[in-house]
């Protein structure tokens, strides 16, 4: 009978929250005897894991947000070592967050090289900074990739690295049922159509997009004053986000954490399009077949230094995967009402702006891995082969 398998588990924003948590799950149909210990979210917590603090602290991003809050992130940095540490773990799983999981990955190497380390979602290094594979390299030692292309870049720089698809592709789609459920509550009535506005997860990017998002709907329902609304809201920026919708005009319907990731679904799929702060949700969006504008701004210092590293022309991962000019997608100086809300009314009056939309959803669905084996079971099983426990 093998030994039972202790794993370390790093998740420091909502999107790690929800792989940490489907990964827990997989592993534990694979191996009789797993336990979990390390930092994460509310998913990861119903799932049974014990955070060592709460990931709010972690929930920043660019350059100009970081500084701020520096001496919080690396007090966080130094405790989670150390708990790895002591933890002495048989892998340490540092789930996305790179600024985060793995600064803590290469101090447990420092201290306990013996510790093996898997990253999961590769970093962007075709994106920009490819240097940082190779310094990844010198402390990780196994790479769980979301999209296709990414594993040569890791095996190129020393690092053994699987593509496991992405979880989104794999997710449970809504019944009919649940859609027009979702409508319903939503007042949506026969010719009415229903946008979604998703800010972000991060305090920063609802602190910016949310004023714009406003300008935008305000904009697109003088056109079209039968419009409804509904705002899905990330557990990090609960507060953020309701302060902020209630003052939109119409009045939206909010999809609140305890609702559950079916209740988000269904949202997402009941919607005739959405505006989207460009992320993770631009993939959601793709699974729900729902059309999309994406919009992201930052600080004008993180821009000025992003646009001196970034080697690709969009922040958008259907753009991505699927070619760009699939998703009307307003960048920075671009990112203003005047033009984000005429390519909202486009895509909700003209068929063939929704239908070119959908054509290209599943083509980027089926190269992530749709209709395949779920991607958390081969992310289970590629670290089990990464310990010589497959």
């Amino acid at each position: 009978m093998s030994r039972a398998l202790t794993l370390y588990l790093i998740a420091g924003e909502p999107s790690g929250d929800r792989l940490g948590a489907g990964l827990m799950q997989a592993l534990r149909a694979e191996v009789r005897q797993v336990g979990f210990v390390g930092v994460g979210g509310r998913m990861m917590a119903e799932e049974g894991l014990e955070s060592l603090f709460d990931i709010i602290d972690l929930n920043v991003m660019g350059i100009a947000e970081v500084v701020p809050r520096l001496r919080t992130l690396m007090r966080r940095i130094r405790e989670t070592a150390g708990d790895v540490v002591r933890a002495a773990p048989d892998a340490l799983i540092t789930i996305d967050s790179p600024s985060f999981g793995l600064r803590v990955a290469e101090r447990v190497r420092a201290r306990a090289p013996g510790i093996r380390t898997i990253h999961y979602v590769a970093p962007s290094v075709w994106a920009w900074r490819p240097g940082r594979a190779r310094h990844m390299a010198r402390f990780v030692d196994h790479v769980l990739a979301l999209l296709p292309f990414e594993p040569p870049y890791m095996t190129a720089a020393g690092m053994s690295c699987d593509f496991v698809g992405h979880p989104i592709a794999g997710q449970p789609a809504p019944t009919a049922a649940e859609v027009a459920a979702f409508r319903a509550r939503a007042g949506v009535v026969e010719g009415q159509p229903l946008l979604l506005l998703a800010p972000g997860s991060r305090t920063g990017e609802v602190r910016r997009m949310m004023p714009v998002f406003a300008a935008t709907l305000a904009q697109v329902a003088a056109s079209r004053p039968d419009l409804r609304v509904a705002v899905p809201v990330a557990e990090t920026v609960t507060a953020e986000v309701a302060e902020a919708a209630a003052g939109l005009e119409p009045r939206p319907v909010l999809v609140l954490p305890e609702d559950g990731e079916a209740a988000k679904r269904a949202a997402f799929a009941a919607a005739d399009l959405a505006l989207v702060t460009s992320g993770t949700v631009t993939l959601e969006m793709a699974a729900a077949a729902t059309p999309m504008v994406s919009a992201y701004r930052t600080s004008w210092l993180t821009a000025a230094i992003v646009r001196r590293l970034v080697r690709i022309d969009t922040a958008n991962l259907v753009n991505l995967v699927g070619g760009l000019g699939v998703v009307p997608e307003f960048l920075q100086e671009r990112c203003a009402p005047a033009r984000i809300a005429p390519a909202l009314l486009t895509l909700m009056e003209e068929p063939e702006a929704r239908a070119a939309q959908l054509a290209a959803f599943g083509r980027v669905l089926a190269a992530l891995g749709q209709d395949g084996e779920p991607p958390s079971a081969r992310a289970a099983r590629s670290v089990l082969g990464a310990l010589g426990r497959g």
